[in-house]
């Protein structure tokens, strides 16, 4: 038996990559752009950022393929999909993502590996100004994208980002998806910028916040962690992350928030753990973020 005469590399259909270095910090991230295969409406695409765009760009774009042209049976349309990574080809790269999500002011923790640089977290906010002040005008000049109808998402850490965005910008986006957010982070940092958001709401009307996490990241374990020698170190640091908890905590915060500024919703996804919701997560974000009919 021979191997496969002729091999080329696979190709992210309707995908674009470009390598773009921040104004703000200096520092090279790779977006992915996925454009649809059509005519856009009149208003515009409907578009929808993403972080950890290495991780969840191929996952978004084959679940947009999958959905958007069936827009009967899915309430999904059609958009531009924007994910913010970094060159190279692993899923994640924990260091920089470490300080590109993490609200200010931060702090700083041992390397995650032998002779690598410590972990400082705390740069959301260029982070985010980078994708709103730089990002964002490079895809408006590039298509033609609805105003109304802007969406930010973010797993874990990125969840985490989402939240922080929202209280300090709450005019960026219009639909606000952050799956298993950290809000149990550094003591729950991002308290002090829910606060100020809360005494005034400056968000767009109609604006809505999707929040999820995984079954087993409440206080039940995974099925394959009972009985596992780490079983006990597990049931501890739910005790600690307690991600279904906090995000019911502020989803109730938010809605009963005078004026109703933002809707909030929250969903626990069956059989799944907190790396394996992200799929989910994502398929979830292209739902909630190219919905036809809002629900």
């Amino acid at each position: 038996m021979t191997g496969f005469p002729h091999s080329t590399s696979a190709l992210i259909a309707n995908t674009t990559v470009h390598d773009v270095r921040s104004d703000r910090n200096g520092q090279l991230y790779r977006i992915f752009i996925y454009r649809p295969d059509a005519h856009p409406p009149e208003q515009g695409w409907p578009v929808l950022y993403m972080t950890d765009g290495n991780a969840v760009i191929g996952t978004a774009v084959d679940v947009m393929r999958a959905q958007a042209n069936y827009p009967s049976g899915t309430n999904v349309g059609h958009g531009v999909i924007v994910t913010i990574g970094y060159p190279q080809d692993a899923a994640y790269d924990p260091l920089r993502r470490s300080w590109d999500l993490g609200p200010p002011p931060g702090q700083t923790y041992p390397p995650f590996f032998e002779n690598s640089p410590e972990v400082r977290t705390g740069g959301a906010d260029e982070f985010l100004n980078f994708i709103v002040e730089q990002v964002r005008p490079m895809v408006e000049a590039s298509f033609p994208i609805d105003q109304h109808r802007q969406a930010l998402f973010g797993h874990s850490f990125g969840g985490l980002f989402v939240l922080y965005s929202l209280f300090t910008r709450p005019s960026a986006f219009t639909t606000w998806i952050a799956a298993s957010p950290s809000i149990y982070w550094e003591n729950r940092a991002i308290d002090r910028f829910y606060e100020p958001f809360a005494t005034n709401p400056r968000t767009r009307y109609n604006a809505e916040l999707f929040l999820s996490c995984g079954e087993y990241e409440t206080d039940k374990l995974a099925p394959f962690q009972v009985g596992a020698g780490d079983e006990s170190e597990r049931l501890a640091q739910k005790k600690i992350t307690l991600n279904d908890v906090h995000a019911l905590d502020m989803m109730e915060r938010l809605n009963n928030l005078p004026a109703r500024p933002i809707r909030v919703r929250f969903e626990v996804h069956p059989g799944e753990n907190h790396m394996s919701l992200l799929p989910v997560a994502v398929n979830r974000a292209i739902q909630n973020a190219f919905a036809i009919r809002k629900l």
